[in-house]
């Protein structure tokens, strides 16, 4: 299973928020590169990166966040937030992300997105679902859809989407577990590779994820609050 750390990043800086409330946000360190060094230093090889202020702006914002982590580690870097238009997503790609994820525009634009998919590949582009209580939420989860997130998810499968994030907003941030009878659910009605995120607060979290039968796991605060530290998942990477 994946372990992947995650770097949200608001004004270049490495933030972590609660619930995806940007009011909550908490800066970690000034230098997401460091932080990055850091988990390459432990033996880390994927990254999930995070533009919050692209999220909100609805357009890419700190690609140089990404750039220059790219350039300092060998980290396979996932990237998200405010991807909306093909000029975003080749920014993105031409700046070092290994994989992108699509969220919001796949709610919004989802024949663009079976474009995505069909251009750059599965491999390449990454379904991020992000629900509370089910229902896809969108915008930096600032705007609520209607749409539930396993057809969500099934929709996107039957063009071809292998990859799929899938975060409980309820759960981000709060170190109170993660919502693993969501991800069951999700594993029992589709065959797409699932990367939990949301709610990780302590090895045994991960060792559940692995269980249940998800291909990776997104770890964000449980970290920077020392909740797990980096040590521990080297039996996992």
């Amino acid at each position: 299973m994946k372990i992947i750390p995650a770097i949200d990043i608001i004004d270049g800086k490495c933030v972590r928020l609660s619930k995806g409330d940007y009011g909550t946000k908490k800066i970690y360190n000034e230098n997401p590169v460091e932080v990055a060094k850091e988990f390459e230093s432990f033996g880390i090889q994927f990254l999930h990166l995070v533009d919050l202020d692209g999220a909100k702006s609805k357009h890419i914002v700190n690609q140089k966040v990404l750039e220059n982590i790219a350039k300092e580690t060998s980290l396979q870097i996932d990237f998200g937030g405010g991807l909306k238009t093909l000029q975003d997503i080749e920014i993105a790609f031409n700046s070092g992300a290994k994989q992108i994820t699509i969220g919001s525009i796949a709610v919004q634009n989802p024949e663009f997105c079976f474009a995505l998919i069909e251009k750059y590949g599965s491999e390449k582009i990454i379904l991020g679902a992000d629900c509370d209580d089910r229902k896809i939420k969108t915008s930096g989860w600032l705007e609520e859809s209607n749409q539930d997130v396993i057809d969500f998810i099934i929709q996107y499968q039957e063009k071809g989407i292998k990859n799929v994030i899938c975060t409980d907003i309820s759960k981000d941030g709060m170190l109170e577990g993660p919502s693993t009878d969501l991800y069951k659910n999700i594993l029992s009605q589709t065959y797409i590779q699932l990367v939990a995120s949301g709610g990780i607060s302590c090895m045994e979290d991960i060792c559940k994820m692995k269980e249940i039968g998800c291909s990776g796991t997104i770890i964000g605060k449980a970290i920077y609050e020392g909740k797990i530290e980096l040590k521990e998942l080297r039996n996992f990477v």
